[in-house]
């Protein structure tokens, strides 16, 4: 195995106790799940992709240390939207002191605001959208039905995205699946700006809803893999936020083992979630991992790691860690 580079140096000499190090913790696990042959899904909540976390993520995708992805449909299309659009993002960093009016003016500017970070509507979703009409129309023609991601992958994989680049395609996640044609679930993609475009073009009586496959076609897919792929060490759960990214991939073990029977089904193999969500009545994306065990999700001796963080800053640590940088 090649040394460990100066940022993993630096967290294994600074990140000792609490949550860094149950960071550190965490990404050794991770690191001797892989070395053991397991194979490990990452999870994205939130607005990871505005976080530019393509940066680390996909050079983990291009290194096959993840086999799958499980993610919001907003993270499916925001890592695209800044690889087409990032010179026309507006950054806010006084965002805490905005005024509704102040709000209201970037509304009508075009900028959807995400914390300190604001997405050009004209140059990220309308630019999207003119293209995946055309490979959505062209599919729901010839009665063809793709997943939210593939048509995405279509889509970066035609090269019409390609006079749009504003950044480094290396530093897209999404690239990097698509070029290994990565397995990815988008639960609940409905909730997303591209799924609300391809609502509106339904109602509309241009497109078919059946055209694009459903959640519920997503978990008969899961339900097929997650067996093919938890032989030996088995398979690896490493969660990025909360949410139905996690929520919705986890439960295909329960499913498996207490739906379909199939009493042979390996629990995930390992576990980590990053969640600044503590802790509390009735809460999953605050939950701790021993209470997946009461759901057939997670074994008593599965490595369990929490990091009660900010994911934007300790995601990309960990996989500095698993790059050896």
């Amino acid at each position: 195995m090649s040394t460990k580079g100066p940022i993993s140096q630096f967290i294994e000499k600074n990140y000792l106790h609490f949550n860094a190090a149950a960071l550190v913790d965490a990404a050794k696990g991770y690191e001797t799940h892989l070395l053991e042959d397991g194979k490990m899904m990452v999870t994205l909540a939130g607005a990871m992709s505005t976080a530019e976390l393509g940066k680390s993520l996909a050079e983990m995708i291009r290194q096959d240390k993840i086999h799958i992805i499980s993610c919001t449909g907003a993270n499916l299309e925001e890592d695209i939207m800044n690889l087409v659009a990032h010179n026309s993002y507006k950054r806010v960093p006084n965002y805490r002191d905005l005024s509704p009016q102040e709000e209201w003016d970037l509304l009508e500017n075009h900028y959807n605001r995400v914390t300190d970070t604001c997405i050009p509507e004209e140059e990220a979703f309308r630019r999207l959208q003119s293209h995946l009409f055309d490979i959505w129309n062209k599919a729901d023609k010839s009665g063809e039905r793709y997943f939210p991601h593939e048509f995405m992958y279509q889509m970066i994989n035609s090269g019409v995205l390609k006079q749009y680049y504003e950044i480094d395609p290396k530093d897209s996640w999404m690239v990097a699946a698509a070029e290994k044609n990565l397995p990815i679930v988008v639960p609940g993609w409905e909730d997303s700006t591209m799924g609300n475009i391809f609502a509106s073009y339904c109602i509309k009586g241009e497109l078919k809803a059946s055209t694009t496959k459903s959640g519920i076609e997503y978990m008969m897919w899961l339900a097929d893999w997650y067996p093919k792929n938890s032989g030996g060490k088995g398979v690896g759960f490493f969660q990025i936020g909360g949410g139905i990214a996690g929520d919705f991939p986890i439960c295909v073990v329960p499913m498996l083992y207490q739906d379909m029977e199939m009493h042979d089904i390996p629990f995930w193999s390992y576990f980590c979630q990053i969640s600044d969500s503590t802790t509390s009545y009735g809460s999953y994306s605050g939950a701790v991992p021993n209470e997946k065990i009461t759901w057939g999700k997670l074994d008593i001796d599965t490595p369990k790691y929490i990091i009660e963080s900010d994911a934007t800053i300790v995601a990309p640590l960990i996989f500095a860690y698993l790059l050896d940088q």
